[in-house]
């Protein structure tokens, strides 16, 4: 199993940025009315835009989330991969295509592998 990061696209983090960037300014207007408040709040927005910012300008970015992701080397389900395998080889005797010591063989092989 390997951890993929999951970033914001650069649509979203422009969106973000300028979303950001309009409460910066509010902030600035409120921090004489609003004390602490208003500081927090525009540190905040800062934060938030900055991030926004610094995943649009660069292609590292700032992950959102992380999910696990099962490692596998053909992009399709192991047990699929395997019923699929099991299902063409079956195929391959019911129409003759192969004897049934092949047959034998190589569904050996295939449970094999996959176990």
């Amino acid at each position: 199993m390997r951890r993929v990061r999951v970033k914001p696209s650069k649509s979203q983090s422009f969106v973000g940025m300028i979303g950001g960037a309009v409460f910066v300014i509010i902030g600035f207007s409120i921090i004489p009315m609003m004390g602490m408040f208003g500081i927090f709040w525009t540190i905040m927005a800062m934060a938030i835009a900055g991030m926004h910012a610094y995943n649009y300008f660069t292609d590292k970015g700032i992950a959102s989330w992380e999910i696990d992701v099962e490692a596998n080397h053909q992009g399709i389900n192991r047990e699929e991969d395997f019923e699929a395998k099991l299902r063409k080889l079956n195929g391959l005797k019911e129409d003759g295509l192969i004897t049934d010591s092949e047959f034998a063989k190589k569904r050996a092989d295939i449970m094999k592998s996959e176990w």
